[in-house]
């Protein structure tokens, strides 16, 4: 691989800080994520919803506990084998994609996520990540104001 094309392991490497796992906006749980939480749990999904979840718009995403973390972070995931989707990808999201600047916001607070690299190529590695796991089809640019 060029040196111009970094894996994700170049860009992210997690530290187990658990800054990803507070602040606001709220994690969105999916159908899928919920029904997998919920087993995992030893809930139902209707239960798990009214239990560990709050609506943003029409959407369930996960509550925060009085410390600002995930309601399920107690030092480390405590549920780390079915962590919902937008956790596995973090943080490689179609947000850095809208704009790069995302990335470096993010890594403000994420001691694993590495800023030395041109936009250009952090904008690629997330855009190749995400397209590996299905999150994103097609090509995508350089120039944020072009269509990927």
């Amino acid at each position: 691989m060029p040196c111009n094309e970094p894996s994700p392991a170049d860009l992210f490497s997690c530290t187990q800080c658990g800054e990803c796992c507070k602040g606001y906006g709220g994690t969105y749980v999916t159908d899928s994520d919920i029904r997998n939480i919920a087993m995992y749990i030893g809930s139902d999904p209707e239960t798990f919803v009214a239990d560990y979840c709050q609506m943003s718009g029409s959407r369930p995403v996960l509550r925060q506990g009085e410390n600002g973390f995930c309601v399920f972070f107690d030092g480390l995931c405590t549920i780390h084998p079915v962590k919902p989707r937008m956790c596995r990808a973090w943080p490689f999201i179609p947000g850095v994609l809208a704009d790069v600047q995302n990335w470096h916001i993010m890594a403000a607070s994420c001691p694993g996520m590495r800023t030395c690299f041109p936009d250009s190529v952090i904008r690629q590695c997330v855009a190749r990540e995400l397209r590996s796991h299905g999150e994103l089809s097609g090509k995508t640019t350089d120039n944020p104001g072009e269509p990927a």
